[in-house]
């Protein structure tokens, strides 16, 4: 019997968890990646980005085995569409980091956001915590089965997804200063630069927006038991 129908005879959630799991690790890695960044440590930068990209393939693989192994019978605690939409939310994260460590490296002379990274420190942390919030809620998975997603646990877990999108919110106005502030550069900044700044940027709110989302799909299992 593969790893993966032994974690499945244990939860139904526990392949998820071990897949968001590594989801988290490429996000966390984002904060040494622009820590490099900034300390124009450009060979540690590249490191850190060659690792998130094999953190997301690991994590790939472990998608990959999962949608292979997934029961297809009444063995689910719920519905095989719903892990498999909350799978493809969790990969869309990774992929998300992957991008950023990507758009980072293809630049070599990058010029820095002028008078602004604490923040996009902010921004970059705000993202950050949406994401592992949404890790959070994962882990409950069982603690929610356990009590038929209903009762105290099912009122925890609302309020964690609501502190979700708070995240996000404050996330999205952040973003918005920092774009404004970027194109009130835009005249003193090379072209290249400024559009993956903004590029940059949006990857990183794609952290959060995705986030939010895999919370509320989550909340939708609750609706529907």
């Amino acid at each position: 019997m593969s790893i993966f129908k032994n974690l499945f005879a244990q939860s139904p959630f526990s392949p998820l968890q071990s897949h968001m799991e590594k989801v988290a690790s490429c996000v966390k890695k984002l904060d040494a990646l622009f820590e490099a960044y900034f300390k124009k440590d450009f060979a540690k930068m590249n490191e850190l980005a060659d690792e998130i990209s094999e953190t997301e393939h690991a994590a790939d693989l472990t998608k990959n085995e999962i949608r292979n192994h997934l029961p297809k019978g009444l063995f689910l605690a719920v519905n095989r569409g719903d892990l498999l939409e909350i799978l493809g939310i969790q990969d869309d994260i990774a992929d998300q980091a992957e991008d950023i460590g990507i758009l980072m490296t293809l630049k070599d002379d990058l010029d820095p956001l002028p008078g602004m990274e604490d923040e996009f420190n902010n921004f970059l942390k705000k993202n950050m915590e949406a994401v592992v919030s949404a890790q959070n809620i994962i882990r409950e998975m069982d603690e929610l089965l356990e009590a038929s997603f209903g009762g105290k646990e099912a009122e925890k877990v609302k309020l964690m997804v609501e502190s979700v999108a708070f995240l996000e919110h404050e996330a999205d106005i952040l973003q918005r200063e920092l774009s404004k502030k970027l194109f009130n550069h835009g005249d003193t900044m090379p072209y290249t630069s400024f559009t993956l700044w903004m590029s940059v940027l949006r990857s990183i709110a794609a952290l959060g927006n995705s986030s939010e989302k895999l919370a509320n799909r989550v909340r939708m299992l609750l609706d529907i038991k």
